[in-house]
């Protein structure tokens, strides 16, 4: 497949290097010579620099046989141009395009995006991608990380081990015995900074982080078995009342549950908007770092607090103050994942990663069936990936101890018929059936040949 990808920023380069590595024909367009240059040098990729709305820039980014065109570049207005371009000029079939704009998303103006007016596709909004994943964190505060999977019927959860978890010590191979019908496995830890795929003889330590597969049924056992308790939160405060949090609170106030929501925002105009976009939220005009304000908005009542700002520091820093002031719980938003180290010394409970759950909502959209979803964990470190298994694939027809995955690999779930199921040894991977794996990076190559169809599915 031959792909166009506008906008070398980290959304660009990672869909780059994860279709690039997939084999697909990738070029990659943006304004900014040394991003391209970037690209070009660490993935296997063309680069064109120029201005991805130009018509004789898709001209020579090879617009004229492109399959698929995705602008996510940093204009709404150049990504929607460039979609035009593409299907009025070249006539390409799929065109994804990235809107931050929340007037452009607005359902009544959705007739826009006909074919005979703005073609576009398939429309993506980071905003309420992170607004779904802050949803997300709030259902499982126990978690410091979750992504749903399988059409919602599993998740990943992140969870940190403490003193009071009680299988501290214990083999992961005995959690088996111990618990036969919880359907939950840990594919993933992380220990003093370095992340691996555990082996059925692998301990849990304390302030290990593991993560784990599990149905979204049994999410709850699952976390009691790891010692955490899932509360109720009914007093909620968010810093930052710009998009995302604008969204965040819609969100919070459709939500089935009394849930009493405060919001704390520094410039006044956008303080203004909020409060007239929101009928049951409290908008507070400040400055979420002071301590006076946050003691205004109830923080050491709060059952937990979002730093939703742009800025990743002011977030984390937020996030600080509030359990400072007593907030038992605290999720920042955080765009540079080299930051994310930090978050266990600050005692921040749980983070967002923007760019993370864009990518992941971008490639949902564009893979041809076999992969469905890519979630990916740490600085790229690993990714979690769900796929359909096909006809083609060295894995149909087995059973999963007949398959020889790499070391840095475990499967978490797999859903046959709509059905998830426990992944054991005895199970036989059928072609139509649906798996999720987690990944080391240096791994993934090979999931891809496991996972491999012929190119009649293209």
């Amino acid at each position: 497949m031959k792909v166009i990808i506008c906008g070398a920023g980290q959304v660009g380069w990672q869909i780059a290097r994860h279709l690039s590595g997939e084999m697909n024909d990738v070029t990659v367009v943006d304004s900014n010579p040394d991003l391209v240059r970037r690209a070009t040098d660490t993935l296997d990729v063309q680069g064109i620099a120029g201005f991805a709305s130009y018509p004789d820039v898709l001209e020579r980014a090879g617009a004229r046989d492109a399959d698929m065109i995705i602008a996510a570049t940093h204009s709404d207005e150049v990504n929607m141009v460039t979609c035009q371009v593409a299907h009025s000029v070249f006539s390409i079939n799929r065109k994804i395009a990235r809107l931050r704009a929340q007037s452009y998303l607005t359902a009544i103006y959705s007739d826009l995006y006909r074919r005979d007016h703005l073609p576009i596709d398939v429309v993506i909004s980071p905003e309420r991608e992170v607004a779904a994943a802050a949803m997300r964190r709030l259902s499982a505060p126990a978690a410091f990380d979750t992504e749903t999977f399988m059409d919602g019927k599993a998740q990943l959860l992140g969870i940190t081990i403490q003193h009071d978890c009680p299988i501290i010590n214990t083999p992961l191979r005995q959690l088996t015995d111990l618990f036969s019908t919880l359907r939950s496995i840990v594919v993933g830890i992380r220990r003093e900074g370095t992340l691996f795929a555990p082996e059925p003889n692998d301990q849990l330590f304390v302030g290990d982080h593991c993560y784990v597969f599990a149905h979204v049924d049994d999410v709850n056992r699952t976390l009691e078995v790891f010692g955490k308790s899932q509360k109720t939160q009914e007093r909620l405060v968010l810093v930052g009342g710009g998009n995302v949090g604008l969204t965040v609170a819609r969100a919070l106030e459709e939500r089935h549950g009394r849930t009493r929501t405060k919001v704390i925002e520094r410039s006044r105009a956008i303080a203004e908007r909020a409060a007239e976009a929101l009928e049951r939220t409290i908008v507070l005009h400040g400055d979420g770092l002071d301590s006076a304000l946050l003691n205004e908005a109830g923080i050491s009542r709060a059952d937990a607090m979002l730093a939703v700002t742009d800025d990743d520091k002011t977030n984390m820093l937020a996030a600080v103050r509030a359990k400072a002031e007593g907030c038992p719980y605290a999720i920042a938003l955080i765009n540079d994942p080299t930051l994310v180290p930090l978050m266990e010394p600050l005692g921040i409970d749980a983070y967002i990663n923007p760019r993370a759950t864009t990518v992941s909502s971008i490639l949902r959209h564009i893979r041809h069936g076999r992969v469905r979803q890519v979630y990916s964990i740490g600085d790229a470190e690993a990714e979690v990936i769900e796929a359909e298994v096909m006809s083609t694939s060295p894995m149909a027809g087995q059973t999963m101890r007949d398959i020889d995955f790499p070391e840095g690999v475990l499967i978490g779930a797999v859903m046959k018929n709509g059905e998830v199921k426990r992944p054991v040894g005895t199970l036989r991977i059928e072609a139509g059936d649906v798996i999720a794996l987690f990944a080391m990076a240096d791994d993934v190559p090979e999931v891809e040949r496991l996972l491999q169809v012929s190119i009649d599915f293209f």
